[in-house]
């Protein structure tokens, strides 16, 4: 599986726990790979798959470890957003930009696998896919003042 499908899992993964309590958390993160899977068919009326979890366990693992690892680092990565997010505070944004940018922002500061302007340009393609018309410009000045 490609990082940027890993990335988007993972993006998946926080997005659902967010709405449910911290002993919650845990059992929200497994019960994720029980989801069925769904297509959906584009404008074009082209079929698209739209959410499949099947994957090795290996990757399996990893986004747990990984969502659980971000997730601890909220607070932390919430206040670094706070810090340069003029006129926006993260409990006023959009659940999906909040996610993306804390997903961008937790691979800048403690994934050194991954290059800032790779963790920058991702976050702006999530922001395309799953955020507002004006999601890529704010997440992308959002994580141009964090590095």
């Amino acid at each position: 599986m490609t990082r940027s499908k890993l990335r988007e899992h993972c993006f998946k993964m926080l997005f659902c726990i967010d709405f449910h309590p911290t002993e919650e958390k845990n059992a929200q993160l497994t019960q994720y790979f029980e989801s069925p899977s769904q297509d959906d068919t584009t404008p074009e009326g082209k079929e698209e798959i739209i959410h499949d979890v099947t994957m090795s366990e290996e990757n399996i693992t990893y986004l747990i470890e990984r969502t659980q690892s971000i997730s601890q680092k909220i607070p932390e990565l919430d206040a670094k957003i706070d810090e340069v997010a003029e006129g926006w505070k993260t409990k006023r944004m959009g659940k999906a930009e909040l996610i993306i940018l804390r997903l961008a922002l937790y691979e800048i500061l403690f994934d050194e696998t991954v290059p800032e302007k790779v963790a920058i340009n991702e976050a702006v393609e999530l922001a395309k896919k799953y955020g507002r018309d004006d999601a890529p410009a704010f997440i992308n000045g959002v994580l141009a003042k964090l590095v």
